[in-house]
């Protein structure tokens, strides 16, 4: 039988973003920002993709939508559970993949991602199906990484270390990129909108950081589990290549790690 190279490169992604949770203070404020400029109302129908520990589907919902959030890794998914224990939220939550959407053509008012779907590997896929759920007329919104900044430059000098994605996977960072999107969405959306943010991450130094990374982020996880016991001299070449990006946007025990929202309406 076949090896289904995109099914073991997703339980990878899925066993690796498991770690994430203690990110979720940081991407928190984001979350706000994105809801706002998706212009979510009260009453819209949200699918929040890629949901994670739910922070976007939780500030949806205390702003009255009715939402529901998805995600292909369990262990987020009972950190988002609880978020909306906690902010008494009554939040729909699914495990699935963004890859497969397991709801009805034009379910959705918004469906919206913070660097979430960026990580579906084939984009062609996972544009359709976000798409394909969301209403004429309903807005998709999201927020990515540019590649030429921080974490995009991370995530490619992390993927430099690893095995070559399988056949079809794009590059994450690629996301962040207007003239990408622009060619991804086409003719399907209109009044295409861009905005940019800057997420202030604390910390001591970039050791700490770099340290923070192989213990929440995902790709670097990974990484670091397969060079740990394989090839210690390279793994300690990217630890000394990622301090030295860190320090490049550390100052004053602050990370500055831009990123890039884009906003638009399914064509009717």
């Amino acid at each position: 039988m076949a090896v289904d190279v995109i099914a073991e490169f997703k339980a990878a992604q899925r066993a690796g973003w498991a770690h994430f949770a203690p990110l979720q203070t940081f991407t928190t404020e984001p979350a706000a920002r994105l809801v706002r400029f998706a212009g979510v109302r009260p009453g819209d129908r949200v699918l929040d993709v890629a949901c994670g520990t739910g922070v976007v589907a939780v500030t949806a919902a205390v702003r009255g939508a009715s939402v529901t959030g998805l995600d292909l890794t369990p262990e987020l998914l009972d950190v988002a559970r609880d978020n909306a224990r906690v902010a008494a939220v009554d939040i729909d939550w699914r495990e699935g993949d963004a890859e497969n959407l397991p709801f009805a053509p034009n379910s959705f008012d918004v469906v919206i991602s913070q660097f979430g779907h960026m990580f579906a590997p084939r984009p062609d896929i996972v544009t359709a199906e976000m798409l394909k759920v969301l209403k004429p007329g309903g807005t998709i919104a999201f927020s990515t990484w540019p590649p030429e900044l921080f974490i995009g430059r991370l995530f490619a000098l992390t993927a430099s270390y690893m095995p070559p994605p399988p056949p079809g996977a794009a590059p994450p960072p690629q996301w962040g990129d207007p003239n990408v999107i622009r060619g991804r969405l086409g003719a399907h959306v209109d009044d295409l909108r861009f905005d940019r943010a800057t997420m202030v991450v604390p910390t001591l130094s970039a050791r700490h950081q770099r340290e923070a990374f192989e213990r929440t982020a995902g790709p670097v996880v990974k990484l670091v589990e397969m060079l740990t016991a394989a090839d210690p001299q390279r793994l300690a070449a990217y630890r000394a290549e990622c301090e030295a990006l860190v320090a490049e946007y550390l100052d004053d025990n602050v990370l500055r790690q831009g990123y890039l929202m884009a906003r638009a309406m399914k064509a009717r």
